[in-house]
Parts: structure tokens; sequence; C-alpha cells
């Protein structure tokens, strides 16, 4: 039984997961169609190779943001980002303003802040999230720095060297869009041949360390591609909106599924539409900054997922919370009418109202509603009265609850799977069938 339900949440996920899938291209298709008709948006080259290479860096980021925030990192791709602004200085200071020198730099400044956090946290007892502070403050201020100092120098090759803060997506042309691409089929397919690596060494380093795997270079592999995401986005985003790109589409792709494998499709899909929807978006009006527009977009696909995913969003879990008080009631309150019922006479005997309202006034109030309207007790005369079918109910909520009490006694003894103790559940949906067949014999044994 519990396999089979554990099977069954699966199968419910592989379906429900392309619900989002389905919500966002017909989104963007209604929301493109509306741009050009209602906004006015003329889809120039330009609009069209900023939209292209901001959902190419969604994807991008969206897939290598989930392992960031499984591992729990999501403030290194933070600390990354803002480390590769001292680079983009010292690259211009060394090499001048060509766009791929200065890139270059931005993944050195990045890497070597990645080097820094590990060499700190391996030598010293100082915890992950304090060197990853000092690695953001500290890169991000010799950045600001040298920024400060190159604007002081009279030559016009520095101008536009701050936009790498917030990033400058009108300054992007064929050519980035190009290398973008490219890098980003490399990242992929490093990604696809070093999945299993992956997959291992996020959810269980200790297992993958003791069966051989060199979990070191492993992470220093999967940051490394992060380092890459987050350099390809300078440009586009900045030094301090990069980690949203990064984060955001994993945080919402998450609430979705338990999945891995749907969990990086989703990331991938909602970052292509925050980077190309955003893009578009700031096209409306030439003062509308097309990074912060994305990340706006972003955020909104992480609140709609977080409020409306099914499993885990919040109208989801409190329509759940509000079910289990109404299932609860209606058992308590069965309960009750049972046992007073058994004990004065049997177990269609009427039973007073004034009792139900005496143990709990609101509670009772809540169950019999429910239990009236299932057909499980009717009032009479003399009170409330169990139906034949609420007699069968509740003496297999009574048995349940009696091989409950057993698993609590008994589980160490019979070598029963070790589960947490919820009464109001059925005990034959969590065991498996050898485990409740030993408990009805124990049951068996007592009451003969």
């Amino acid at each position: 039984m519990p396999g089979s339900t554990v099977k069954a949440k699966l199968r419910s996920d592989d379906h429900r997961v392309w619900l989002p899938v389905i919500i966002i291209v017909l989104l963007g298709l209604i929301f493109l169609a509306l741009s050009q008709a209602v906004f006015g948006v003329r889809y120039t080259f330009t609009v069209r190779v900023v939209a292209l290479g901001g959902a190419v860096l969604g994807v991008i980021s969206g897939v290598l943001g989930c392992f960031a925030v499984l591992r729990r990192e999501s403030l290194m791709g933070d600390a990354l980002s803002h480390a590769a602004l001292p680079g983009v200085a010292l690259a211009f200071l060394l090499a001048g303003r060509d766009l791929s020198v200065l890139l270059i730099g931005a993944g050195i400044g990045s890497w070597i802040a990645l080097r820094f956090v590990s060499a700190v946290l391996s030598t010293t007892r100082i915890k992950q999230d304090a060197a990853m502070g000092i690695v953001l403050a500290g890169w991000f201020a010799a950045g600001i720095a040298l920024l400060t100092y190159i604007q002081s120098i009279p030559d016009a090759s520095q101008a536009g060297l701050d936009h790498f803060i917030f990033g400058q997506a009108a300054a992007i042309v064929e050519s980035d869009i190009e290398l973008i691409s490219i890098v980003g089929v490399v990242v992929l397919i490093a990604l696809a041949l070093f999945w299993k690596e992956f997959k291992l060494v996020t959810f269980d380093p200790e297992f993958a360390s003791a069966n051989g795997f060199r979990v070191g270079f492993i992470n220093t592999m999967l940051s490394t591609l992060v380092v890459v995401a987050i350099v390809l986005g300078l440009q586009l985003a900045g030094v301090i909106l990069m980690v949203g790109m990064l984060i955001a589409p994993a945080i919402a792709a998450r609430q979705w599924t338990r999945r891995l494998n749907q969990m990086v499709i989703l990331a991938g899909v909602f970052g292509a539409f925050s980077g190309g929807i955003g893009a578009v978006i700031s096209a409306f009006d030439s003062d509308i900054p097309t990074g912060p527009t994305i990340i706006v977009v972003a955020f909104a696909l992480v609140v709609f997922s977080i409020t409306l995913a099914p499993g885990r969003g919040l109208l989801w879990s409190a329509w759940r919370q509000r079910l289990d008080r109404r299932r609860f009631a209606a058992l308590n309150t069965l309960r009750d009418l049972y046992r007073y019922a058994i004990a004065h006479g049997g177990a269609r005997t009427p039973v007073p109202d004034d009792f139900l309202r005496g143990i709990d006034d609101r509670g009772a109030a809540l169950g019999l509603r429910q239990l009236k309207s299932a057909g499980r007790v009717e009032f009479g005369d003399g009170g409330w009265q169990l139906t034949q079918s609420g007699v069968e109910l509740a003496e297999g909520a009574l048995h349940n609850l009696r091989l409950w009490e057993l698993y609590r006694l008994y589980a160490d003894e019979l070598a029963l799977p070790m589960l947490q103790e919820d009464r109001q559940r059925d005990i034959r949906e969590r065991l498996p069938a050898d485990a409740i067949a030993a408990l009805e014999s124990r049951l068996e044994g007592r009451q003969s």
C-alpha cells in the first residue's frame, strides 16, 4: 500500500509538472500579441536581440540555479556575482575595453573568490555564510574602488564600465547572443555528461565520497559552471541583480515538483520566460531598465508559484488544512457518538446533543455537519443517532486507533518500519501488508 501511494504521487507529479509549462507558454503568446495590439511595441532588431539574449541567459541561469538552491548556496551566487566587479576593472586596466576581455576578467575574479571561500571553509572554523559574506563585501568594495579610480583617469574608453553594476541590455549585439548561446550549449552539455555526479553530490555528498567520487573536484566543476552563467549575465542584469536571474526561476520551479530533472526543465522554462518577457516589457518605454524588469518578472513567477503551486502553494496548503480540520472534527465526533452509544445500550442508541456540545461545542458542530451531509448520522427526538454506514465507519476508526496503539507498543519487537505516529491517518496506508498482518494478529491475541 505505501509503495503504491508513493508511485501514485510521483505519477501525479509527472502530470502536474506540465501545468506551469502550458500556463507559461500561453501567457507568453498572449502577452506578445497584446504587446503589439494594445501597447504598440515594435519588435525592432534591437528588441528581438535583447529578448533572445534574455531568454537564452534565463535558460542557462535557471538550470544551474537549481543546484545552487538545492545545495543551499543561494548566497554563493550573490557573492560570486559581486566578486566579478573587480575582475572587470582589472581587466580594463590591463587590456582595455574589449568585452570578451572584460568577461574573462569577471570570470577570473569570481573564480578566485570561489577558491577563497573554499580555502576559508577548509582551513578555519568560519561558517559558509560568513565566508561568502566576507567575499561579497570585500570583492564588491574593491570593485567599486577600482571603478572610481578608473573614472578619474582622463580616458573616454572607460565610459560605461559602471553599467556592469546594474547591467545594460541595450548594449547587447548579435555577436553577444552567439557567444552566450555557444557557451550555454557547452554548459548544458557538461551538465548532461556529469548529471549523475552533480545529482549525487547535491543530495548526498557523504555517500558520494564513500563510494570514491571526487567530491571536491565535482563541487568545483559545478561552481565553475555557475560562475560561467553569472559572467554571461553581467551585461544584461549586472552584478547586483544577477543573483535574482540565477535563483528566482529555480525557487519557482521547486514549488511544482519533487524531481530534479523536472525542476531543471521548469527552471529553464521560467528563466526563458523571465528573460524574454522582461526584455519586451522594457521596450514599452525607453526609461524602463531591462535588467531590473527581468528580475521583477522572475519574482512574479516566484510569487505565483509559492501561492498557487499544487501541493506546496499557500492556497493549496490553506485548503488542505481546512479539509483536514473538517475531516478530523468529523472523526472525533464520530468516535464520541459511538463510544457514548455503546456505553448506553448499543451502537444505534441516540446521543443527546448537550453531551456533544459539552465536550467541544465548536468542533462538535463542525463534525456533525460533515457527518450529517455524508449520511453517517441523523437527528431524532432522542438526539443524534448513527446510521448503519456511520456505525461501520466508527468501528473502522476505532479499529485503526487500536492498531496505532499496538504499533506504538510493539513496533520494535515486531521489527516494523519506523514512521511518525499519526492516529488520524489510516495505518494501512502507512505500513506494508505484512506489518498490518502482524499487528492484526497481535490484536486478535489480546482480544482472545
